[in-house]
């Protein structure tokens, strides 16, 4: 389960850059920032 979060926490991030970058989406841009950040404190917290 852990390892799923990471993949879902890098496939945000690149949707973010990708987003970022290329079509200035908006706020949606962010919100999927927030929510890889929100996965990877949450994996390394069940890792501790």
């Amino acid at each position: 389960m852990g390892n799923l979060l990471y993949v879902v926490a890098v496939i945000l991030i690149i949707l973010w850059a990708i987003g970022f970058l290329g079509y200035h989406a908006g706020g949606l841009i962010h919100i999927l920032l927030v929510i890889a950040i929100i996965a990877v404190i949450l994996n390394v917290i069940k890792r501790a």
